[in-house]
């Protein structure tokens, strides 16, 4: 449990993160429009990153440049993450929440919740947390692929 903390502590600034993943700070930002990252940010506005957000940023990177998937292509994958099923919503929340209805990004860049989700920060969101990084993408779709 101390190894997940010590992960998804947010300690590495915008300009240390994109300097240690060798990118640029505009394209910290541009994946954070996309809905792709969700920095923590402190009341400053200041954004600030964890390891955990380094992997994640680090296997976006990867399916861009090994992979060739666009980033709508990233979003379409998040997008199939069955969010209601791994929060368990009800029949009325996903008949009112645009990520069940629309189908086209990741749940959690929907600003405008009106189901489960609207009292949850998205940063803190347990499908944000535990299923936007590739390993466990991939293991999510495989399981649900046996069932």
């Amino acid at each position: 449990m101390q190894e997940y903390y010590s992960k998804c502590e947010p300690i590495f600034t915008i300009s240390t993160t994109a300097k240690l993943l060798g990118i640029s700070v505009h394209t910290l930002r541009m994946y954070e429009r996309e809905g792709l990252i969700i920095p923590f940010k402190k009341n400053s506005n200041q954004r600030l990153y964890s390891n955990k957000d380094i992997e994640r940023i680090k296997c976006i990177r990867k399916a861009i440049n090994e992979s060739k998937i666009s980033i709508n292509g990233i979003k379409a994958i998040y997008s199939l993450i069955p969010c209601s099923k791994l929060i368990n919503c009800s029949d009325a929340e996903r008949n009112n929440c645009k990520a069940f209805i629309e189908n086209k990004q990741a749940c959690w860049s929907y600003k405008d919740h009106n189901s489960y989700c609207k009292d949850v920060d998205c940063i803190d969101c347990d499908v944000y947390k535990n299923y936007s990084a590739c390993s466990n993408i991939k293991e999510l779709l495989n399981k649900m692929k046996r069932n």
